[in-house]
């Protein structure tokens, strides 16, 4: 199996632990069964050498995540990386002509993109292979995997498949909703979009030099800096007809905010902290090296870091993203 982990962003969602440099997905907060911690690109890059020992696994990365992804994954990992932030479809377009040129991967075998961060059990894994799988038939030029919603969400796309079937054309995208229009998607049979798709190799390079201008890999990575940004679903998948989805109705999550973090957390407090017995639904971590002492709070995180100190309700914490630009604008004016 050929994947290629997403892995970008600064996370702010999840300020102040996650940054350009170190993300959510090298967030160090879950426990193996040794005992240890290991972070989210840990946990995933085990799960799938569980299921697929033999898998080529490429992690596609900015310049400035390289170094981390090396110190987590070990320097014998396959990475992709960006010179610059350009988007998932010049990202996607690079890693795959890494594949076929740096990694010797056919035209006709199938190549797996998914997130580098969501938090899911084996049975993710098995059914990345299931998709590529269908990939390789040759049935359509994409196929998606599909998140069995556990209801209403405003929070991701949604997938209007033809049929109730495991395998399905697409009939049509449908952006973030409001509740009320989501429960009418889910009413249709809709299926939450987790950015997880699967193509043959030569599908995405033919696409891509008809629109880039660029010879081979290490063509395209020296122009990388020109290329125009712009995501893998508008320069490719609005444009395409011939999309399948598959079901996918095992355990998913998007650890996307602190809400969604927390409660995939086998501990309340990381780091030094104490918190009294009136203290309900909290969690603490905490990197700084004086104590935390949380008394009497109800439903909040508490997350101390270098780069900040964040007391939030933890639904009012998906709210983050403006205050985080305010305090990253007045820090680099000098205030």
């Amino acid at each position: 199996m050929n994947i290629i982990l997403l892995s970008g962003g600064s996370g702010k969602r999840l300020w102040p632990l996650s940054n350009d440099v170190r993300s959510k997905q090298f967030l160090k907060v879950f426990k193996t069964e040794s005992g240890d911690r290991e972070s989210m690109v840990q946990r995933v890059y085990r799960q799938i050498r569980t299921v697929d020992p033999e898998a080529k696994v490429t992690i596609a990365t900015s310049r400035e995540q390289a170094p981390s992804i090396y110190e987590h994954l070990g320097e014998n990992v396959g990475i992709s990386v960006e010179p610059c932030r350009r988007d998932t479809f010049p990202a996607i377009a690079l890693a795959s002509a890494y594949l076929a040129d740096a990694r010797g991967v056919k035209r006709d075998e199938a190549v797996v993109v998914c997130p580098v961060d969501p938090y899911v059990d084996e049975a993710y894994f098995h059914g990345l292979r299931s998709l590529a799988g269908q990939a390789a038939k040759g049935e359509a030029r994409l196929v998606l995997m599909g998140i069995e919603p556990d209801g209403p969400s405003e929070k991701y796309g949604y997938i209007i498949p033809e049929n109730g079937g495991q395998v399905s054309r697409v009939l049509a995208f449908q952006e973030k909703p409001d509740k009320k229009t989501a429960e009418e998607y889910i009413r249709q049979g809709a299926l939450w979009n987790g950015g997880v798709f699967a193509y043959r190799l030569g599908y995405v390079l033919d696409r891509a030099h008809e629109l880039m201008d660029f010879k081979d890999y290490e063509d395209l990575l020296g122009k990388y800096e020109t290329l125009p940004s712009i995501s893998f679903d508008y320069a490719v998948v609005e444009h395409e007809d011939q999309i399948q989805v598959m079901r996918f109705l095992g355990q998913w999550k998007d650890l996307g905010t602190w809400n969604a973090l927390t409660e995939s957390m086998e501990e309340n407090c990381v780091g030094d902290a104490v918190m009294d017995e009136r203290c309900g639904n909290v969690h603490i971590i905490n990197e700084l090296g004086i104590p935390v002492l949380a008394m009497g709070l109800k439903d909040v995180v508490i997350c101390a870091s270098p780069d900040g100190i964040l007391v939030s309700d933890k639904e009012q914490a998906s709210a983050i993203k403006p205050y985080v630009d305010r305090i990253r604008e007045k820090r680099q004016g000098g205030f």
